[in-house]
């Protein structure tokens, strides 16, 4: 069993209402990917793997990071669609989608809870699916040969957490928000399980020139 550190992808783009728009890097997003890039090759980061999402976003992510690994695009490590969810909550339960930080802190464990509960009729998968596909995923990987970089997103590396720390709901969309891009988080094989060591760290960006670069929206 090998070690497996996620990164959340960069800064997209934080204005859009819909997966699509969504789904790009911002200049911010793709400098982020750079500074993480030169951070893995300064301290000589041991990974023989690298994995991403099919979406442009971690694809653009993993490209900016340059690590020379070839990268393997697996689509079991895409995001779960919070928009499309966010936008059934609405029209099925009349709770609106969010138009502020504070907002969206709050809509996220109802959307979850919600997706839980089969009450989001149309989802795009059932959340019971959505938790299947990436365990088998990370499993997967765990198998291989050699240390892993995993670029993927936000809302899949809480609920990998969550699987992984037998989370509520609520406390895995907690973790959700928490998270910072082109933050890695780190599982490490201990008694036959993977086991977080690594939560939400971001050493390529706490310089006192870069902390307002720090960003989670």
């Amino acid at each position: 069993m090998s070690t497996i550190t996620l990164i959340r992808h960069g800064q997209a783009n934080s204005t859009a209402k819909d997966e699509i728009s969504y789904d790009r890097l911002s200049d911010l997003g793709h400098q982020q990917a750079r500074w993480l890039g030169e951070h893995l090759r300064e301290t000589e980061a041991h990974n023989t793997r690298l994995y991403t999402g099919t979406l442009r976003r971690h694809i653009e992510t993993a490209d900016g990071m340059a690590t020379n690994l070839t990268p393997i695009r697996d689509a079991r490590l895409n995001e779960l669609e919070y928009f499309t969810l966010g936008g059934l909550l609405a029209e099925q339960h009349g709770v609106p989608f969010p138009t502020e930080q504070a907002g969206f802190i709050a809509h996220l464990p109802t959307v979850f809870q919600h997706w839980k509960d089969n009450k989001l009729e149309g989802a795009p998968e059932t959340y019971a699916q959505f938790q299947s596909r990436i365990s088998d995923a990370l499993t997967e990987i765990a198998a291989g040969d050699g240390p892993a970089l995993v670029v993927t997103s936000g809302g899949l590396i809480a609920n990998v957490i969550g699987q992984q720390m037998d989370l509520s709901v609520e406390a895995t969309a907690r973790t959700a928000v928490a998270i910072f891009h082109t933050s890695l988080h780190q599982l490490h094989p201990i008694g036959g399980y993977l086991s977080p060591v690594l939560f939400n760290a971001t050493p390529h960006l706490d310089s006192v020139a870069r902390r307002l670069s720090k960003t989670n929206i």
